[in-house]
């Protein structure tokens, strides 16, 4: 019997080469997958949640064990399609002291994707679909991916969610807000990062300024993550909520952390529960996350979250 798959994350998924100490010392790399959409589509899969993951990865030699790696965690691959480029890549330190991340993402494999890899057929029968700017940010045939895959879904009342997760790596300011603003009106669910989304890209660092933002251009539902006050606020119907973050004074590392945020909110808000029921429940997905090391090795699973939901 088919797999109904309520929820589609549009994204690129990267090797993740891992050092367990400086990459200057270290004489061995761990492998693993990874990448922004690549996390939040695990986070939503170890809940129990039904997503499907849309990529293009490269026949370099490391395609067997995306496919393989993404099967593993019960995610959908029959979207995915493959080309001749190379897969991204980086590579990552493990160090209480010092955090050392590169990135190769030059000219990689999810550079292909374009209007022809989702249907508007598909999208029809999904409850959400989702992504982030880094994608968009790839090529200008996945930024047209993100854009027409949100006009469908929004003239057809499947809900779009989007996280500009902007990051000063390898994107450009001036061209992730152009990449957001391009989607907003499109959009039911934005998450925003006070700190490097709000202020990098349009200068307020009000969430009462953010939340009016957003809501005048048609967003339903706004999170914003505040670094400076240690938590989440959730806008909704004129509403807005707090709540800290779950745990934080036993975190250890806080990698991806709000992708994985993300997927445990999308995955309980296509289970029924407000958006303020999912601020909590995500929450504890994002803090238990975060007393491990590993961004997607330490993802917790739908049993132990629910043990420490009080």
């Amino acid at each position: 019997m088919e797999q109904k798959i309520d929820i589609a994350v549009i994204g690129e998924c990267l090797i993740e080469l891992c050092a367990n100490g400086t990459l200057a010392d270290t004489s061995t790399l761990n492998k693993y997958f990874g990448g922004d959409t690549v996390t939040t589509a695990v986070a939503i899969a170890r809940m129990g949640g039904n997503v499907t993951y849309l990529t293009q990865v490269g026949n370099d030699g490391f395609s067997e064990f995306i496919l393989s790696s993404l099967q593993k965690e019960h995610i959908d691959t029959s979207l995915i399609k493959s080309n001749d480029e190379q897969n991204g890549m980086y590579i990552v330190s493990n160090c209480q002291d010092k955090k050392e991340l590169l990135y190769y993402k030059r000219k990689t494999a999810a550079t292909k994707l374009s209007i022809q890899d989702l249907s508007e057929d598909y999208i029809k029968k999904l409850k959400l679909i989702y992504t982030t700017g880094v994608i968009q940010s790839l090529s200008a045939s996945s930024r047209e991916l993100v854009k027409e895959s949100f006009k469908i879904a929004k003239s057809n009342d499947v809900m779009t969610a989007y996280d500009p997760n902007y990051t000063s790596c390898f994107m450009n300011s001036t061209d992730t807000k152009e990449y957001f603003e391009e989607i907003i009106d499109y959009t039911d669910i934005i998450f925003i990062s006070l700190k490097n989304d709000a202020q990098r890209l349009y200068e307020i660092d009000s969430i009462d300024k953010v939340m009016n933002y957003m809501w005048d251009r048609g967003v339903k539902i706004v999170v914003i993550k505040s670094h400076i006050d240690n938590g989440y606020y959730t806008g909704y119907r004129g509403e807005v909520n707090f709540r800290e973050f779950y745990n934080s004074q036993k975190a250890i590392d806080v990698t991806a952390s709000g992708d994985v945020f993300n997927g445990g909110f999308l995955y309980a808000l296509t289970k029924g529960y407000t958006p303020f029921e999912a601020t909590k429940f995500a929450s504890v997905v994002s803090g238990l996350q975060t007393q491990n090391y590993g961004a997607i090795q330490a993802i917790p699973y739908y049993d132990k979250v629910m043990e420490n939901i009080s």
